[in-house]
């Protein structure tokens, strides 16, 4: 696998915006200043998909990016959606598609896109892992792999049944490393084992990780006043073994310019540093609106077999994520659990769970909170 000289990847899913209630009002003008800055301080690596911008940014990426720069001054990387696969000639209509979108001539990097446990039905049964292989081997695509939002025990599968794939792209980020929604260690840990190289998305958590309790704020400002809030969240995942990439959904120069003083020439967290940004995701889950410690005691005689422990983590993520409206990472696991245990809005009210809850938490109030927020 070619590996990306720099470690800061422009990710164009959250481009700077004429509207900010219309997703595919790219302000292009913004945009190629951008584009042209990341260029100029030798950073290369830039991704997109299909969905991204309202199904608008491979063509922002083409008019800012591919006819104003060189091919060789750049990498791109962009993926394979599953819900617009219905079947096989699908696949290399997609990737015409994007093709000419981008105007790339090829692609640096290609994923299949979104890896989870409802999606691996439509990926496996149209025989996309091999079709991906193909283009490698006609030299449309230059590195294959996966991005990947589900649980250890299918990544564990996934990268056993398909070593050909390069790379992994895991959410990481120190919240989200010992959640038991997300498990972001145990699918890191998992891609580590297979030796694969492992690019990383929402390690901010969607600007959540940039807007920390006061408490937290502080406590980086005092020991580094010259680093940002999210610069701790960005150098914790670049600097994790096999990790060669970290995405960061820029939207504005401001959030560039700070990302790329640090990405330069990067300097992974000390040990001392590691251990502050774990305090620092302890006090964050403080303020979390459900107190579970995931014991799993409530699932044990639970008749629908739900995943209270594991929804409760979503949701307390998604809360602290402070979105009002629209679609989180939170959801996309939600979703991919309800495919092995039942929803939230399933409990029939028994209250076996709450006789088992060494927390004694009202759980069946807090499923309803679940179900309301997710479904």
């Amino acid at each position: 696998m070619i590996l990306p000289k720099k470690k800061l990847g422009f990710g164009t899913m959250r481009l700077p915006l004429l509207d900010a209630n219309d997703g595919g009002s790219i302000d292009m003008e913004r945009t190629k200043e951008m584009v042209d800055a990341f260029l100029e301080k030798g950073f290369t690596y830039f991704d997109t998909a299909w969905m991204y911008c309202g199904e608008k940014s491979e063509c922002a990426v083409k008019e800012a990016l591919v006819e104003r720069h060189p091919r060789e001054s750049f990498t791109l990387a962009t993926k394979l959606p599953a819900y617009m696969l219905k079947k096989e000639e699908d696949r290399d209509w997609l990737f015409n598609q994007q093709l000419e979108k981008t105007g790339a001539g090829f692609f640096d990097y290609y994923l299949i896109h979104d890896v989870n446990s409802h999606s691996i039905q439509t990926f496996e049964g149209l025989k996309c892992f091999d079709w991906l292989v193909e283009k490698k081997q006609q030299g449309l695509v230059k590195n294959i792999g996966f991005s990947f939002h589900d649980g250890p025990e299918l990544l564990e599968k996934v990268l056993t049944d398909h070593p050909e794939m390069e790379f992994v792209q895991l959410q990481i980020n120190y919240l989200d490393w010992d959640s038991l929604g997300v498990q972001s260690r145990a699918c890191y840990e998992v891609a580590v084992k297979h030796g694969k190289q492992i690019m990383v998305m929402e390690p901010v958590k969607g600007g959540a990780l940039a807007n920390v309790p006061q408490e937290v704020e502080q406590m980086f400002k005092t020991y580094d006043s010259r680093m940002s809030t999210a610069s701790w969240a960005i150098r914790f995942a670049a600097g994790l073994e096999n990790v060669c990439m970290v995405l960061s959904g820029m939207s504005d120069m401001q959030q560039m310019q700070d990302n790329m003083s640090y990405m330069a020439d990067f300097i992974p967290l000390t040990g001392e540093e590691v251990d502050m940004v774990h305090r620092a995701a302890d006090i964050i889950n403080e303020t979390i609106a459900i107190p579970c410690t995931g014991c799993a005691y409530c699932i044990v005689d639970c008749p629908k077999n739900i995943a209270i422990p594991k929804y409760f983590s979503l949701y307390n993520a998604d809360i602290q994520e402070g979105k009002t409206g629209g679609w989180t990472s939170q959801q996309g696991y939600y979703g991919s659990l309800n495919a092995v245990f039942g929803k939230a809005s399933d409990c029939i009210k028994c209250g076996k769970c709450e006789k088992m809850c060494p927390q004694h938490l009202p759980i069946r109030k807090y499923l309803e909170d679940v179900a309301e927020r997710f479904e």
